[in-house]
C-alpha cells in the first residue's frame, strides 16, 4: 500500500515536472519569434487583442446555444457535466449556465495558467478558454478564509497547468473546475485537491491536450 502511494506519487510529480519543461521549450520558442518579429507586427497583433477584450467585456453576454445539459454527482463529490458544451470562439461575454462555467464559448485568447494566480476576477470566456487546454482552475469566494488562500496560491504557483482567482459570484468558498467537471473542497487541507490536481491536470477530459497554458492573456 505505501509503496504504491510513493509510486503514485513519484509518477505524478514526474508527470507535472515534464509539463513544466514543455511549457518552458513552449516560452522560449515564443520569446525567440517575438524577438525576430517586427515592431509593426507585434504592435499590431498587441493592439487588435486588446480591442477584442475590450469589444467582448462591452457586450452584453450571449447565450451559449452549443452548450446544454446538467450536472451528475458522482460519489467521489466531483460533478460532472452531462450534454454538450460549445467549443466555439466568440468576441462576445457569454452567459454560461454554471459558476465558475466547466467550458462552452469561449474567447480565442486564453488566460495564462502555468501555475498563474491572479488577485481580481477573470473574465470567464478567457478562462473558459484555459480549461479547453487542460488547465484545473481554483477558485475562492469572499467567505474562504485568508489562511487557505494563501495556502492554495503557494501549491498553484508549483503546479503547471493550473491558475486562481477570486470569484465573488459562485456558491462556495472555494471550488475547482475542470473541462465539464467540477467540485466544492472545504479548505487547503483537503485531501480532494490532490485528487482533483491528480485527475484533471492535463486528464483525459482535456479537449486540446499540450496546447500552451503561456503565450495568453495575464491579467
Amino acid at each position: 500500500m505505501g509503496s504504491a502511494k510513493k509510486n503514485t506519487s513519484a509518477a505524478r510529480k514526474a508527470r507535472i515536472e515534464e509539463m513544466r519543461r514543455a511549457e518552458q521549450s513552449r516560452e522560449r520558442r515564443s520569446r525567440i519569434l517575438t524577438i525576430t518579429a517586427s515592431t509593426v507586427v507585434v504592435a499590431a497583433l498587441v493592439a487588435g487583442t486588446v480591442f477584442l477584450v475590450q469589444s467582448q467585456s462591452d457586450d452584453e453576454p450571449a447565450a451559449d446555444a452549443k452548450t446544454s445539459g446538467s450536472f451528475v454527482t458522482g460519489s467521489d463529490g466531483v460533478k460532472t457535466w452531462k450534454g454538450t458544451l460549445g467549443r466555439t470562439h466568440v468576441t462576445k461575454s457569454v452567459a454560461y449556465p454554471m459558476e465558475p462555467p466547466v467550458g462552452g464559448d469561449h474567447h480565442q485568447a486564453w488566460m495564462n495558467c502555468n501555475g498563474d494566480v491572479y488577485t481580481k476576477a477573470l473574465n470567464n470566456v478567457n478562462a473558459v478558454h484555459s480549461l479547453e487546454h487542460g488547465a484545473v482552475w481554483v477558485t475562492y469566494n469572499s467567505k474562504a478564509p485568508k489562511a487557505d488562500v494563501d495556502a492554495l496560491a503557494a501549491k498553484v504557483k508549483k503546479t503547471p497547468y493550473t491558475l486562481m482567482s477570486p470569484d465573488d459570484k459562485q456558491a462556495d468558498p472555494i471550488m475547482l473546475t475542470a473541462w465539464g467537471h467540477q467540485r466544492t473542497v472545504t479548505g487547503a487541507s483537503d485531501p480532494n485537491i490532490d485528487t482533483f490536481f491528480e485527475k484533471y491536470v492535463q486528464g483525459e477530459q482535456t479537449p486540446e491536450p499540450g496546447a500552451a497554458c503561456t503565450g495568453g492573456l495575464s491579467k
